[in-house]
This record gives structure tokens, C-alpha cells and sequence, in this order.
């Protein structure tokens, strides 16, 4: 394939999911009704994640994988793992260079499953035929995007978590040591005196609620050392995280993910539901049908979403540009070694479609969960928002700008 073919190719998924998220949205906004409005997007993201995601992956795992192909995508989990570490280090870094005025610390979210399978539906691909290359990137994708589940509800929810009671026990150190700037008053004006006009009664705080007041900042001020004490304890911590674990894994895409790889690797129980002849094959179609309603559902809710970042202006420019440089270019810079070097050490399976979504899993930008997480935690949701809205919108540029570069570098 030429340039211009592959480039055709890469771009053609990422401008479909423009075109979804641009439609999103538009129906966001009061010129559409404001049809997805904020209540509709959490009831339609609720659907997305207890039917649509769970039919769409167990029905691709059933159908095309098996034990064998188990057992060596042993790689997978441990490069997803590495996107949050090195992506944690990056972030870490870019905190103490820049330090931006950002309430929260922030990895792939759902674009996996929309753009990996829609890059076998171009012609001419270098995958393969169509439809074996378009059930392996489903499953390839599927299973990145449950790995990457557990990662952020695990990993990012305890670090938004603690960013949250951080900023919050500084915010209640700063109204202690708030200043007084009365310049015709002594310390105890602004808590004595209301007015000066002689027709107005003057208003006095009693002393008993300011002394409460304070005495309740101090409280908070001492359950934060106690819960930093907490979290320093080793075992406590990893109660926790096993916890947040459990619950993860009870989560229905997770649960479809185990059920999807036992009913893929056991013989019986896929020849129950796949296949012309299956007895319960009915099951399998309606999970087919249910599943094709995720990828439209996951880009309107995307677009949707990101108009939440139009609204506010309360991240500098230098910090947006290194947010994204950073996740888009630096972090699947390194992803793409780490990827080379373990296929040159042997250690992946041969098919370059494998390769293909272990890089692009570093380049995808951040999971909209994170913004889930800054709204139940009530810290960040401006930054969230607009940092979400710029990344994206750059996205769309790395994503084919990678994909193409991967696609003439995994042809030859």
C-alpha cells in the first residue's frame, strides 16, 4: 500500500468518530432539543454499560477466542499496565515542571473498541481479510478495554481519591490563614462588625459559632493526618486496592469478559451458542445485536460529554499543550519500543493486527471515566473537562498521524 492508501485508511475510523461525536454533540445543545442532556447521558451511559458493552464482548470472545489465543496474550495486561506507569511518571513529571493549579492527577477509556475493528473495514487493508481480521480486532480491542477498566477503577479512582482529600484539607489550611484586609479595622472587625452606615443595625457573629467553625476545620485538619497516616500503611492500602479490585471484576463487562473467554475455550459450551447448528444460537444473535449499539452509543456520549469543556477557561495554555504533547506523542513514543523490543525478544504472537493495538492502547487520550471520578469526588470537574475537550480534539490528528505510521511500519 502507498501513502496515500494508508493514510486513507487511518483516517477514515478517526473521522467517523468525528462525525458521531460532532452529531453528539450538536444534540447536546439547546438547538437539538439539548436531547442528550446531562440526566439522559448518565441513564444512556448506564444502558452502555449494563447491556450494550457486556452483549458486545461476550459475543466476540465466544465466537473467536480460544484458550490457545489466551494464553498468548499473556503481553496484553502487562502493557496496559505499563500505559498507567509510564503515563503516571509522565504526569508526575509535567506536575513538578509546570505546577499547574490542577485539583486533580489523571488513562484508555472506549475508543479501542470503536477505532482498532473499524480499521479492518477498509479495503486493501494490511490485517488480512476482512472479516477474520475485524473478530480478532474486536476481541483484541474488547479485552483491552476491560483490562483498562480495572486499571482506572483501581489505580486512577484511589489517585483522584487522595488528590480530593489533599485539596480539600489545603483548602480548609487557606480559609485558617486567610487575611484580614480590612485596613481601617483591628483583627477582630470582620468578625464584630457588619456595616458602618448609622441607619443600618449592626449584624455580630457570635464568638460560640467562630470558635465552632474553627474548631470543625481543625477536626477536618485532623482526620486528613489520620487518613495520611492510613494510607502510608502497607497493608491497609492493599486491603483497599483489593477491594476496589473485587468490585471491578464483579462489574458487568468484566464478568462478561471471564464468561466470553470460558465459553471461547471451552469445546461444549461454544458449540451450544456458535455455529448454524447450535441449539442456543438464538442467544448469540440477540448478544450480536445488542452488541452493535455500544460503538454508536460510546462516540454520541463522547461528544456529548466533551461540551462540558467549551464552558471553562481555568487551565493555562502552556499546561494544555504539555498535557498533550505528553499523551499523545511522548507516551506512544515509548510505548512503540517497549512494543518493538518485546516482538524482537519473541514474546508476542505474530500477528501484526496484536502489535497494532499494543501501541495504539498508548496512544488513545484519557478515559472519560476520569471525569466520572471528578464529578463523585467534587474536585476538578472544570480542568476535567477542558483538558478532555483539548486532548480529544488533538486526538484526532495524533490517532491518524500513529495509525498511519503503524500501518507502513507493520507492512513491511
Amino acid at each position: 500500500m502507498g501513502f496515500v492508501e494508508l493514510l486513507e485508511a487511518a483516517s477514515m475510523p478517526v473521522i467517523q468518530v468525528l462525525l458521531i461525536s460532532a452529531l453528539g454533540a450538536f444534540m447536546a445543545t439547546q438547538y437539538f432539543n439539548n436531547l442528550l442532556s446531562s440526566d439522559f447521558r448518565k441513564s444512556l451511559n448506564k444502558v452502555v454499560f449494563f447491556i450494550f458493552t457486556p452483549s458486545l464482548v461476550f459475543s466476540s470472545f465466544a465466537k473467536s477466542v480460544s484458550l490457545q489465543d489466551m494464553i498468548s496474550w499473556w503481553f496484553m495486561p502487562v502493557n496496559v499496565g505499563l500505559t498507567f506507569l509510564i503515563g503516571g511518571i509522565l504526569g508526575w513529571i509535567l506536575v513538578k515542571l509546570l505546577k499547574p493549579n490542577l485539583k486533580v492527577e489523571g488513562n484508555m477509556g472506549n475508543l479501542p473498541i470503536v477505532i482498532i475493528p473499524a480499521i479492518c473495514d477498509e479495503k486493501g487493508g494490511p490485517f488480512g481479510a476482512r472479516d477474520v481480521c475485524h473478530s480478532h480486532a474486536l476481541s483484541y480491542a474488547s479485552f483491552s478495554m476491560a483490562l483498562g477498566g480495572i486499571f482506572i477503577w483501581t489505580y486512577t479512582y484511589q489517585t483522584i481519591r487522595s488528590s480530593s482529600t489533599r485539596f480539600k484539607a489545603l483548602e480548609a489550611t487557606q480559609i485558617i490563614k486567610a487575611p484580614n484586609k480590612d485596613l481601617e479595622g483591628n483583627a477582630d472587625t470582620p468578625l464584630l462588625r457588619g456595616k458602618d452606615d448609622e441607619n443600618t443595625t449592626i449584624e455580630v457573629t457570635p464568638l460560640s459559632y467562630i470558635e465552632d467553625s474553627e474548631n470543625q476545620i481543625i477536626v477536618e485538619q485532623d482526620r486528613f493526618i489520620v487518613l495520611k497516616k492510613e494510607n502510608h500503611s502497607f497493608l491497609a492500602r492493599m486491603i483497599e486496592v483489593l477491594r476496589d479490585l473485587v468490585v471491578e471484576l464483579m462489574s458487568p463487562p468484566a464478568i462478561a469478559t471471564f464468561f466470553g473467554f470460558l465459553f471461547g475455550a471451552v469445546a461444549w459450551l461454544r458449540n451450544l451458542l456458535i455455529g448454524d447448528n447450535a441449539p442456543l444460537s438464538v442467544i448469540q444473535d440477540t448478544l450480536v445485536l445488542l452488541g452493535n449499539g455500544t460503538i454508536p452509543c460510546i462516540t454520541l456520549l463522547l461528544g456529548g460529554n466533551l461540551t462540558q469543556g467549551l464552558k471553562s477557561s481555568s487551565v493555562k495554555p502552556l499546561t494544555l499543550i504539555s498535557i498533550i504533547i505528553t499523551r499523545l506523542f511522548v507516551l506512544p513514543l515509548i510505548g512503540l519500543f517497549i512494543v518493538k523490543a518485546a516482538a524482537n525478544l519473541g514474546v508476542l504472537p505474530v500477528d501484526p493486527l496484536f502489535q497494532y493495538t499494543l501501541v495504539m492502547q498508548y496512544a488513545m487520550p484519557p478515559a472519560m471515566n476520569i471525569s466520572t471520578m471528578a464529578q463523585l469526588f467534587d474536585v476538578g470537574n472544570e480542568e476535567c473537562s477542558v483538558i478532555l475537550l483539548w486532548t480529544y480534539s488533538a486526538a484526532a490528528i495524533a490517532l491518524t498521524a500513529w495509525s498511519t505510521f503503524l500501518l507502513w511500519l507493520l507492512s513491511y
